[in-house]
């Protein structure tokens, strides 16, 4: 059973399969694979799945994504947690039962290891991901969240330049004031 909010953008050519559950204002951008064929796939509001995401329940766990997460181009969750505010960089891989604490971002090409915890507000790289520092990244997340928000709503429309123009800047001033 699926449960997806009306207000989800789902690109063509995205692939959903099994028990998913999306949240309000998120978008599912080309080719993002969804797969939950036991557990479920759970993803907050306000939240990204960017072009060539893969994200696929373990065996014995099920994916949590938290709210306002971007989850960048070819990034892969795989039977893990992502709390709210965080940002998946391009090309990583989270692995099963780690988790991604709130605010944090994990570095293009990280890979988070199996089991792996990552402390709120941290910012993590490498091949295992190691924390290279603590900071909390919640405002810079948020924003980017955001931006593909407003990105789905003018692509809904079939509007694809959504981040040019005196509107945008305005949107831009606006939302860089708002927490």
């Amino acid at each position: 059973m699926q449960r997806i909010h009306e207000s989800v953008w789902i690109a063509p050519g995205a692939q959903l399969y099994g028990r998913i559950e999306i949240g309000a204002g998120s978008s599912v951008w080309p080719y993002c694979v969804i797969r939950a064929e036991c557990h479920e796939v759970r993803v907050g509001r306000a939240t990204n799945l960017q072009d060539f995401v893969v994200i696929h329940v373990g065996f014995d766990e099920p994916v949590w994504i938290g709210d306002h997460c971007s989850i960048t181009h070819r990034a892969t969750i795989h039977g893990a947690v992502v709390e709210d505010d965080c940002l998946i960089g391009i090309g990583a891989v989270v692995m099963n039962r780690a988790v991604v604490g709130r605010g944090s971002i994990v570095a293009p090409g990280a890979v988070v290891t199996e089991g792996t915890v990552i402390p709120p507000h941290s910012i993590v790289a490498g091949v295992p991901a190691r924390v290279l520092k603590s900071r909390d990244a919640t405002a810079e997340n948020r924003l980017n969240a955001r931006h593909y928000q407003r990105n789905a709503e003018a692509y809904r429309r079939g509007h694809h330049r959504a981040w040019e123009g005196a509107d945008y800047a305005r949107w831009l001033e606006q939302a860089r004031r708002e927490p």
